[in-house]
């Protein structure tokens, strides 16, 4: 993964920025507009994500973290005023459900209304459910090399960070629920109060009406659930605030610049930029991305566990595969389960053996320079997924040193050590292959018409020079196809991927022949006409 601290943008880079259609340059463009020259106050380009703990940190998040980088990278291209990114955790929120995919979920139940840093951890690891998930949350992303600085909402609650923004909101109370009021139903209006006290008998945060407010005191009154009029101040973690104005009294305390956010929050984006306008502060430059789906089309939920986990990920393919996802249309739905994967990774792959031949002007439209924050590597032994995938369904192979033995057959100067990226792809297809390929092979025997274009292509094969390139193969393979009864060349491909192959889609035969190597392809074509069993 990229290093921490990107170099100073190389000749030309900058000007070029200024004209790239790639999504990060126009968002940067966007936020150097509102910044202008002049450093900020606080010294810095604030950037921002937020988190909300209550269920495990999922790829989600990791998403939103990732295309903030990537903008962030992007405008430290077109300025050099500092920047910093804040992945900030709502962990003083109540907790409102115990998630499904926790352990100890009864226990949880017992804690409905706590701060998330006040329930006791069900994994039995940390001193807090927050603490858990957040340490989670920082796991993941540091896996990626992310260069972020974490940010506990009760920490700075606690602290008095939040102080005077607090006292704020309340100097502006009226104004504030103005802006809130309108979006509530009648029944919520009466109620309504973007404070919330946290009880000191019991600990949990209270939806309760506010029944006096002192500005100079600094102070709100409450009635308890006995009748008893309580006098707490908004300051010091005794109170925190509803989520619509907590958002946009952090974006006021802290001074955000920048923050994405899902497209489930376009509404409240709205109101909180009003109500941070009400504290006397701008509202970032925003970004309204598409949310990710499941396999049934369904939006992916932290508490219901529906979606991809990044380890999940992690297992079957190359973290930047999973960058390149998050970087692709992200104002387009995507769906995001298991068999998406091994696109995303060839995709990838092809990026970057595309960057090293582009004009300087284009690269940095190309995603591989997103991902790699401007350096992306480069490998010359450049095998696809799926030909790796195919090769190990194939071989029947969980082990990559079995699929070694084939490539370093078709590229003697390659070896795991001088090809660190083939050898890791090696591992990941294996992966894939006993989880996701070999339980659902189906192989399908050769019909009469089937065995005479196979005999033709094993007869072809038998007649083409030692060391025949992949694309004098696929040639031929082709040419065998048209002389046969196939409805088309698909329904011959489709043919060899079922009845090879086990399967119904497979890798461009030129290059799987020559990988898997002629003699051994010859022998397999051979197998099937003989009626045999290629499955065992």
């Amino acid at each position: 993964m990229p290093p921490n601290q990107p170099g100073p943008p190389l000749p030309h880079e900058r000007e070029y920025a200024r004209h790239s259609n790639a999504w990060p340059f126009a968002e940067a463009r966007a936020l150097e507009k509102r910044i202008g020259d002049t450093v900020p106050g606080k010294g810095y380009v604030l950037f921002e994500t937020g988190y909300g703990p209550s269920g495990l940190p999922h790829i989600g998040t990791f998403g939103e973290v990732a295309r903030t980088s990537m903008v962030r990278h992007a405008y430290s291209v077109l300025s050099d005023i500092p920047t910093r990114l804040f992945a900030f955790s709502d962990d003083m929120d109540g907790l409102r459900k115990a998630p499904d995919n926790v352990p100890n979920k009864e226990m949880l139940e017992q804690h409905l209304g706590i701060p998330l840093t006040a329930i006791p951890d069900p994994f039995g690891t940390h001193e807090s459910f927050g603490a858990h998930n957040n340490a989670r949350l920082r796991s993941f992303l540091d896996s990626f090399g992310f260069e972020y600085e974490f940010q506990s909402s009760t920490e700075c609650y606690k602290s008095g960070r939040f102080d005077q923004a607090l006292l704020a909101v309340l100097k502006h109370y009226d104004r504030v629920i103005n802006v809130i009021l309108p979006s509530l139903g009648p029944e919520r209006r009466a109620t309504y109060s973007p404070f919330l006290p946290v009880c000191e008998k019991t600990g949990r945060v209270l939806q309760v009406p506010v029944i006096e407010r002192d500005v100079d005191a600094g102070t709100i009154v409450y009635e308890d659930e006995d009748g008893a009029k309580v006098e707490v101040p908004v300051t010091g973690g005794h109170c925190k605030l509803q989520w619509k104005v907590d958002w946009a009294m952090r974006w006021a305390a802290l001074g955000v610049d920048y923050e994405m956010s899902g497209k489930d929050l376009i509404d409240s984006v709205k109101l909180s930029g009003k109500i941070c306008r009400v504290l006397g502060a701008s509202p970032p430059v925003g970004f309204t991305y598409e949310l990710f789906l499941d396999e049934n089309g369904e939006k992916i939920s932290k508490s219901r566990g529906n979606g991809l986990a990044v380890e999940d990920w992690l297992k079957y393919a190359p973290p930047e595969s999973l960058s390149l996802f998050m970087y692709q249309k992200p104002k387009a739905a995507k769906r995001l389960f298991f068999d998406i994967i091994p696109r995303y990774v060839d995709d990838y792959l092809a990026h970057l053996e595309r960057y090293p031949g582009q004009e300087e002007s284009k690269r940095l439209d190309n995603p591989a320079w997103h991902i790699h924050r401007g350096y992306p590597p480069y490998e010359d032994a450049h095998l696809s997924y799926n030909v790796l995938l195919n090769l190990a369904s194939v071989c029947h192979s969980e082990d990559k040193a079995v699929l070694w033995h084939y490539i370093s057959r078709y590229r003697p100067d390659a070896t795991p050590e001088t090809a660190p990226i083939l050898d890791a792809l090696a591992g990941y297809a294996v992966n894939y292959y006993r989880d996701f390929i070999k339980p659902l092979k189906k192989y399908r025997k050769a019909d009469e018409g089937d065995k005479k274009a196979l005999e033709d292509l094993a007869t072809t094969l038998e007649a083409l020079p030692a060391g025949a390139d992949a694309a004098t193969i696929q040639t031929e393979v082709y040419e065998v196809g048209k002389r046969h009864d196939y409805a088309d060349l698909k329904a011959w491909f489709r043919a060899l991927y079922e009845i090879l192959l086990g399967q119904e889609q497979g890798p461009r035969m030129g290059s799987f022949i020559a990988l898997y190597g002629m003699g051994e392809t010859i022998g397999l074509i051979r197998r099937a006409v003989a009626g045999e069993d290629l499955g065992s």
